[in-house]
């Protein structure tokens, strides 16, 4: 019988005391190497947190191009029934006035749209009608900028010329809580 020593045991051994050790730096390499994805949404600009009481005053009803979204995505403009299609083209007109412009009260820098939902409106069909109301804004400022000098309205434009054209047509959402049928 042979005998088998104690070195031909130990040699078939693998040391595994610094395997953890190594797990753990992969670890910290991965968490720090890889990005994570974050979800874009709507920028919008919240108005500053205040404990006073907001100073409700009396617009204009002319001033205010109010759009309703009813629980089953149906759109409500200015009172009267209305499709996403024409909502873009309503606004601009709205906005720009053009049989008015004379008038103090009448100019772009007056016009507020009103945006209100249903709690039961699909995401969806908010984000439809958010967009169309956008564009009619974004379609303005371009037209304003090519006329007035001579390249289309974009983020790499001269800031002077970015502000002084959202200062002639600024960009005035005004959204409402969401209410439940029958609420006012």
């Amino acid at each position: 019988m042979a005998k088998t020593s104690t070195r031909d045991r130990m040699s078939n051994e693998i040391n595994a005391g610094s395997m953890a050790d190594i797990a753990f730096l992969l670890l910290i390499f991965f968490l720090v190497t890889t990005t994570i994805v974050e979800d874009k949404g709507i920028t919008v600009k919240l108005p500053p947190w205040s404990e006073e009481e907001p100073d409700i005053t009396k617009l204009k009803k002319r001033n205010v191009f109010s759009v309703l979204v009813n629980a089953q995505d149906q759109l409500l403009v200015r009172g009267e029934p209305s499709r996403v299609e024409e909502l873009r083209g309503r606004a601009k007109e709205f906005i720009s006035n053009p049989s008015k412009l004379e008038n103090l009260a009448e100019k772009p820098t007056k016009a507020i749209i009103s945006l209100k939902n249903d709690r039961g409106t699909s995401y969806d069909a908010y984000l439809t009608v958010y967009n169309e109301l956008k564009a009619a804004y974004s379609e303005l400022w371009d037209e304003l900028s090519q006329r007035r000098y001579g390249i289309p309205y974009s983020e790499d434009m001269p800031f002077a010329y970015k502000k002084a054209i959202r200062e002639e047509i600024p960009f005035v959402l005004s959204e409402a809580e969401p209410t439940a049928f029958g609420e006012e």
